[in-house]
This record gives C-alpha cells, structure tokens and sequence, in this order.
C-alpha cells in the first residue's frame, strides 16, 4: 500500500519542476516507489564547486526538492502544503563526474511535522551525501 495520496506521474511531477532551481541544476524525477521518491543530478559545471567537486550546496537542493515533493504527495493538495523547517547534510565522499541519485525516504510523516531521509549515492551506488529534511504541514493558502 502506497503512503502517497496522490497518483506520481513522471511526467507531471518533473513538469513542476520547470522553471525552479531544480530544472536549472537538471534534476529529473526517475521513480517513485511506495514509500520512496528517486531523482537523478549530474554532476557537470552546473553543480560543481570551482575545485571540480560536487558542490555541497547542489545536493542539498537535491535533498530539498526530493524531501518536499515526497512530503506533498502525501497529502490531500487541495487543503495542505509541505513546506521546509530544517536541512541538514552530510558529504561523505566526493564526486567529480557523472550523475548522483537521490532517493528520499520517511523517517515519520505526521499530522503536522514529517522527517525525511535522503541518501544521495555516485554512479557505482556508493554513498556521497546523507541528509534530512523536516517538514511542516500547513493549510494551503487561499487563492
């Protein structure tokens, strides 16, 4: 059984994206599990810092956006929002090329506050960045 409420699309799910930071950095939604959401990032002059590593601030937009949109699909869009309360971020190795991959995971999803893990893993699957994302849920605003 899907923790998610709404249906993931692909397609509609990298559309919001359009236009935000995330489209800039080439960030592509690639899957969405039951209970977990995968993204991909290259790791090009757009995401490299000048010493020709993946730039800290780069993954943690990763884990933003994965964390975020993973915490939206679990609620009713219509009535409530995820929006940040507190990241934070590990690098644990560096990258230099290639792609990384982002897969968010629910640490606790609750009425009002969620936690998400994130694990940010080189092209061989070997962990580069940890993070964790807290989430508050509020009503949407009105239009």
């Amino acid at each position: 059984m899907s923790l998610f409420k709404q249906a993931a699309d692909l397609a509609q799910l990298n559309d919001l994206n359009r236009d935000t930071a995330a489209a800039a950095l080439g960030i592509r939604i690639v899957e969405v599990g039951d209970d977990y959401i995968r993204a991909t990032m290259p790791v090009d002059a757009r995401t490299r810092q000048p010493f020709g590593l993946l730039h800290g601030g780069a993954s943690v937009l990763l884990a933003e956006t994965l964390g975020s949109m993973a915490g939206v699909l679990t609620l009713d869009p219509s009535k409530e929002l995820a929006v940040g309360l507190e990241i934070n971020a590990n690098h644990v190795r560096a990258v230099q090329a290639g792609e990384v991959t982002g897969t968010a995971r629910p640490l606790h999803v609750g009425r009002t506050t969620q936690v998400w893990e994130i694990r940010i893993v080189n092209d061989k699957g070997d962990l580069a960045c940890i993070s964790r994302i807290t989430l508050a849920v509020v009503p949407r605003p009105a239009k």
